[in-house]
């Protein structure tokens, strides 16, 4: 009997602020199926909203079983691909989400740890884009938004389930977008695409992260 083929779990968002299209969920969608290293790679688009993206993200979970679940997300202004290195037990929405709802200083998980981690290899997985000509950067915060907001849930939902890494990653606008935004930075899908190939392959190789100095002075 064949074993079944482990799976890597990528989710991007649907469009908000105003957006018709969120290049998270067109970078991802596209490596839809694909395998890498042996896993395949499964995807999932999270609405835009406090509370359902957490019940999308964990209904992906079950639905999926990963041995590897990375969230990405837009971040509008950014240049580079951001991997995030924490996420922080608070929602503090400077605009409402799609449904709506604008939570100021509430918790995302009531009673939950101040904040999490990634345990995803960060620094390596900068130096493998680094190496294949890919702007990134290691990043200190994953905002107060929705992205932040699934970044904690995952981790809380992880937290529990031994040996399945999580994390999350920021994306610039893609070039279409930063078109009505002069001025502002921007990366192809497809050239996210290949940054998540790449993620993708350095996390599920790299068991201890390396040192490589990544930090922010202020």
């Amino acid at each position: 009997m064949t074993a079944p083929i482990p799976t890597v779990l990528l989710t991007g968002f649907a469009p908000f602020g105003g957006e018709d299209s969120n290049p998270s969920w067109e970078a991802v969608s596209a490596l839809d199926g694909e395998q890498i290293l042996g896993h395949r790679i499964a995807t999932r688009c999270l609405p835009v909203e406090f509370g359902a993206s957490l019940q999308s993200l964990r209904r992906a979970l079950d639905e999926t079983a990963p041995v590897l679940a990375i969230c990405v997300g837009q971040a509008g202004g950014r240049a580079q691909i951001a991997l995030e290195r924490v996420a922080i037990n608070v929602d503090d929405a400077r605009i409402a989400d799609n449904a709506g709802a604008q939570p100021i200083d509430e918790a995302v998980i009531a009673g939950g740890p101040a904040a999490y981690f990634s345990d995803l290899p960060i620094k390596a997985m900068l130096s493998a884009l680094r190496d294949a000509g890919i702007p990134a950067e290691i990043s200190q915060t994953a905002g107060t938004y929705v992205c932040n907001h699934v970044f904690y849930g995952l981790m809380h939902a992880l937290r529990t389930v031994h040996g399945v890494r999580g994390g999350f990653i920021h994306i610039p606008y893609a070039p279409a977008q930063a078109a009505r935004h002069p001025g502002a930075p921007s990366l192809p899908p497809s050239v996210v695409s290949q940054a998540l190939r790449l993620a993708v392959a350095t996390a599920l190789t790299v068991e201890h992260d390396v040192r490589l100095a990544a930090g922010t002075t202020h």
